[in-house]
């Protein structure tokens, strides 16, 4: 090599070390790294468009939990190459895609697999469960292969009856008069757009069906709910929250345009509005029912008597429910709870007095079945037995007598404490002395 060709090649060698370096520079993770940095840009192809099943963390670079995390995730990574995906996003830079997907906190993972609906990874921040859950991730997509169905558990299907006709005098009534969310395609008939999407659109509608309404309104005819809504290009897709709206209670729809985009983007803010379940104390068949007959799971706690456990403590086990149901809204589990030997037929179906008191049983009660918390009855405790849960982790036990206890109507808790009951003084002024004796 000449004197020539030697600069030259080491200039070059230098300026690409420096743009490699530049590359790097946002992301947290080392070039080398198995793990794939992502952006905006390259998320939908990468991720979203893909047949890999991913895991994501999202991060900050100054965040001291993700620092902790880089080593282990890395681990992860590394093992999980070529059988699952794992990417990282800094979210403190690409706030928007954090956004996206309701990352409030880091590090955040969510695990993209089935229909790539993202889960919440609430494991342990550790190789080996990160491992476990990918795996896990990865089992239920070949095993739902192999039974000939798509990622949402029914042959893959769409009904262009599930969207909803749109007209400028059913439109209050049908779309601002429900508690339900709602989103409302804004098209013309002559669109090429417009027709590239009825397809996606009809099969979300099915795959949303009872979750979020979709409809469509010809613009070109409802001139009044065209022009209220501002619509400038077709399709325009606008979003309506669920609960009480107005004629001014509408977002723009910022999603994709395929089935799954559609399906994921409403199901991202249909869990944002979700409320917190509330703890309800189970006096009659009818509370019980309410909050946990079509529940997937429900969670049952048996608190300590008042007298054992008085206000301040009881509300500190309530408390501790309350934020755990928050953290799993999203799974729509019923939450319940039952002062100790108020019902017994309870605890004797789910053998808690054995272990006295607060205990927790998680109930699924199309299927009878149960599974006890055997940990401490904390916040960890309980979450991390929720958690194994959720993964599919955890024996279950029947249901004992195989049918939903008989419930015995109480009077609820007032929210008071409880004085204890007061011993009767004896008077013994107009007892004669034989009988003084004898007490």
């Amino acid at each position: 090599m000449s004197r020539v060709a030697r600069t030259i090649h080491g200039k070059m060698s230098r300026l690409l070390g420096v743009l490699l370096l530049i590359a790097g520079a946002n992301s947290m993770y080392a070039p080398n790294s198995a793990v794939i940095d992502l952006d905006p840009n390259s998320f939908d192809k990468l991720v979203l468009n893909s047949d890999h099943i991913w895991v994501v963390e999202f991060y900050a670079p100054w965040c001291g939990h993700c620092k902790q995390l880089l080593p282990e995730y890395d681990k992860a990574a590394t093992a999980l190459k070529g059988v699952v995906k794992v990417g990282a996003v800094n979210a403190d830079e690409h706030k928007s895609l954090g956004g996206k997907y309701g990352v409030r906190g880091f590090p955040t993972i969510k695990i993209f697999g089935l229909d790539k609906k993202p889960e919440d990874y609430n494991g342990p921040r550790s190789a080996a469960g990160i491992v476990d859950a990918a795996l896990n991730a990865a089992s239920q997509k070949v095993r739902r292969t192999l039974s000939g169905k798509t990622s949402g558990g029914e042959s893959k299907s769409k009904d262009p009856k599930d969207v909803i006709e749109l007209t400028d005098e059913n439109f209050d009534k049908t779309v601002l008069n429900s508690e339900d969310m709602w989103l409302v395609e804004f098209y013309a008939p002559w669109c090429g757009h417009c027709k590239n999407l009825a397809p996606e659109w009809a099969a979300a509608a099915t795959e949303l069906k009872g979750k979020v309404k979709l409809g469509a309104l010809d613009a070109t005819v409802n001139t009044l709910k065209a022009s209220k809504y501002e619509i400038k290009g077709y399709p325009t897709i606008k979003f309506f929250a669920p609960g009480k709206k107005d004629a001014d209670s509408m977002q723009d729809y910022d999603g994709g345009r395929t089935s799954g985009d559609i399906v994921n983007w409403a199901l991202e803010k249909l869990a944002e509005n979700i409320p917190a379940p509330e703890v309800v104390q189970i006096t009659s068949e009818q509370k019980l029912r309410a909050a946990c007959e079509d529940k997937p799971i429900c969670v049952v706690s048996v608190l300590p008597h008042i007298l054992d456990c008085q206000s301040d403590c009881r509300n500190g086990y309530l408390k501790t429910l309350t934020s755990l149901g928050e953290k799993y809204k999203k799974k729509m589990w019923g939450w319940v709870w039952a002062e100790a030997n108020a019902q017994p037929n309870i605890e004797d179906a789910l053998e808690i007095g054995g272990f006295g008191y607060p205990a927790l049983a998680a109930v699924n009660i199309k299927k009878m079945k149960y599974s006890l918390l055997k940990g401490s009855f904390s916040y960890d405790g309980i979450n991390e037995f929720l958690r194994d849960l959720s993964y599919g982790r955890g024996g279950t036990a029947p249901l004992k007598g195989a049918q939903l206890p008989v419930i015995i109507e109480t009077t609820p808790w007032d929210g008071k404490d409880a004085e204890p009951p007061q011993e009767e003084d004896i008077d013994l002024s107009d007892v004669n002395l034989d009988e003084k004796d004898e007490l």
